[in-house]
Order: C-alpha cells, then sequence, then structure tokens
C-alpha cells in the first residue's frame, strides 16, 4: 500500500491551512458586514466557493469561525504560571505576561481592532461563548496552581486564588474592549491599560504576592 512523501503531506497540510484560513476571512467578512447573527453558514460557503460541509467539517461550530484564539485564550493564564521564573510567584508571572501581552497589543488580550470588538459585542452568541472561554480560562488557571502548590485541583484556596487572578484578566480585557469600542488607538488603549493594569494587580499583592512562588 502507497504512503505519503513527506513533501506531499507538507503540500496536503498546506492546502488544509490555506483553505480553513481562506473560509475564516470570508466569514469574518461578513459577519462584521451583516452580523453574525444575520450570516449562515451556506453563505459564507457560498462566498469561500467550497462546500457547505467543508465549512463545518473546518470549523465545528459556528462560532469558531470568529473566535480563532480559544485554545490560545483558555491556556493563556495557566502557560503564564507554568513558565514562571524561579523566585516568581504566580501573581508576579502573570503581571510580566499581561505587561507583554499588552506591548504586543496581542489579540488574546483583547487588541481585536474596532470592527470586530463591535461584532462580538453585538452578538448574543458570541458574547456568551466568550464569558464561557473567560471561564475555562480561569479552570485552567486553577489546574495550575494546584500543580505549582501541590495541591489539590478543588482545594478552597487554589479556587479562590484562581477566581482573583481571572478576575483581574476579565476586568482588563472587557476595558480594552472598552477603549476600543469607544474609539481610542491601539497605542493609547496599550498606554492606558498598563497603567490601570498596574492598580488592578496592586489591590491582590496582600494577599497573593508570595503565593504560588517557583
Amino acid at each position: 500500500m502507497a504512503t505519503q512523501t513527506p513533501v506531499a503531506a507538507g503540500l496536503r497540510e498546506t492546502k488544509k491551512q490555506e483553505t480553513r484560513q481562506l473560509i475564516s476571512d470570508h466569514a469574518t467578512r461578513l459577519f462584521i458586514a451583516q452580523g453574525f447573527e444575520q450570516t449562515t453558514i451556506a453563505e459564507i460557503a457560498a462566498a469561500a466557493r467550497v462546500a457547505k460541509k467543508t465549512v463545518t467539517n473546518y470549523f465545528a461550530r459556528k462560532e469558531d469561525l470568529v473566535l480563532d484564539h480559544q485554545e490560545a485564550f483558555a491556556a493563556s493564564l495557566a502557560e503564564a504560571v507554568a513558565d514562571r521564573h524561579p523566585g516568581e510567584s504566580a501573581l508576579a508571572a502573570l503581571r510580566r505576561a499581561f505587561a507583554d501581552a499588552v506591548a504586543a497589543q496581542d489579540p488574546v488580550a483583547g487588541f481585536s481592532g474596532p470592527e470586530f470588538a463591535r461584532m462580538i459585542s453585538d452578538s448574543p452568541t458570541l458574547s456568551t461563548c466568550l464569558r464561557g472561554l473567560h471561564d475555562q480560562r480561569e479552570h485552567r488557571l486553577a489546574r495550575a496552581l494546584a500543580d505549582a502548590t501541590g495541591a489539590q485541583a478543588d482545594d478552597i484556596t487554589v479556587r479562590a486564588a484562581a477566581a482573583l487572578l481571572g478576575a483581574v484578566h476579565r476586568v482588563l480585557f472587557h476595558r480594552i474592549q472598552e477603549l476600543t469600542l469607544a474609539g481610542h488607538p491601539n497605542d493609547r488603549i496599550a498606554r492606558t491599560v498598563t497603567a490601570e493594569a498596574a492598580q488592578a494587580f496592586d489591590v491582590l499583592e496582600p494577599a497573593l504576592s508570595g503565593y504560588a512562588t517557583a
């Protein structure tokens, strides 16, 4: 039985990624122009010149066509804790990671642009999905804190710490979105949120400054 050569397999994977990106690009354009709720999978398939089944093969849910950084978002806080430096607490690692994300104007931190932010804000479905992603991120953070401290995942201190740290990130994410919708440019948003993040994280310092130190 013939097997694919590495070159053929690589070309096949490249083609799949190109098709996925093509579908996503057309979907985003239609969602922004028409609204998420009003746009159908059939319209997206027609715009991308693929079969409707091709769209659903690449994207199991309609929301997945929009929120294509879901895994990176859900894993971000847990990864920051897992990668903390020697002598660095979980809070310090998360402060540093957030500052880096703001400096890079990372979409995962909330820098999505006004049209995209408006699309999310105007869609009940996407707003609900985003809340679910924030919850997922907090759950993963709790597991990372449990691993870091040797506690059980349902330990009340772990859960409380994850809730507090997750809440600050949730507030800051929505602040970036709020400023984006108000028409502020990214550079100005980054300066504003950098100062506000320092205040928000300072609130947690008395309780968590030494928690889960590597």
